[in-house]
């Protein structure tokens, strides 16, 4: 059975939870919903974790083509988030290629996904500091676009400012949506889930 990392790259705590750059957090929370299943802090690991699995069934489903996955929110801050996840992929035995992070991209509209393997870190600190802990930048992104901030307001304020209850109902489809971009990576693997879900 191939083990997976998925991996919600965002800030912990009540302050940060409603923000633009903790999409990645609710991607997994969906995921672990899914998967009726209740995250827990192993010692030493510095994230939440759950460890499930993804089949054609569904997360959590036992099936034939059943892949083991361990969702990941590290507890550290967006710029430490590499530390949590190169304990838990050496813990695992999961290398790089099967780590998956789903993380905020501003050069995106809100709306968009993109799914790719390696590449650059465009001032990412959540994917720096992956690739510092994995000593590899070639993992998967599922690229949540949150788009540009709007007139002059820096980048920083706009992603970390709570996102607008008007957006509510958009964000819960493309949540979900990211999701399933997730199932069908780890079911059928990069091309399959790019050909369906690139916008």
């Amino acid at each position: 059975m191939t083990s997976w990392l998925v991996v919600g790259l965002g800030n912990p705590g009540p302050t940060y939870s409603n923000t633009r750059h903790n999409v990645g957090f609710m991607v997994v929370d969906e995921l672990a919903r899914r998967a009726g299943a209740s995250w827990s802090a192993p010692r030493l690991m510095r994230a939440e974790v759950v460890e499930t699995r993804i089949s054609s069934a569904g997360v959590g489903a036992p099936g034939l083509d059943a892949h083991k996955v361990v969702l990941v929110k590290p507890r550290t801050f967006m710029n430490e988030s590499g530390q949590a996840v190169g304990k838990l992929a050496g813990f695992h035995k999961v290398a790089p290629s099967n780590v998956i992070a789903i993380h905020d991209e501003l050069d995106l509209d809100f709306g968009q996904l993109r799914l790719k393997i390696g590449g650059g870190d465009n001032g990412h600190n959540g994917l720096k500091s992956l690739r510092k802990h994995l000593s590899t930048g070639d993992f998967h992104r599922v690229r949540f676009g949150i788009g540009r901030p709007p007139g002059r307001q820096a980048a920083a304020d706009h992603v970390l400012a709570p996102i607008p209850s008007s957006l509510k109902l958009d964000l819960e489809i493309e949540v979900g949506r990211a999701a399933d971009a997730v199932e069908k990576l780890v079911l059928d693997g990069l091309e399959a889930a790019q050909n369906r879900y690139n916008s």
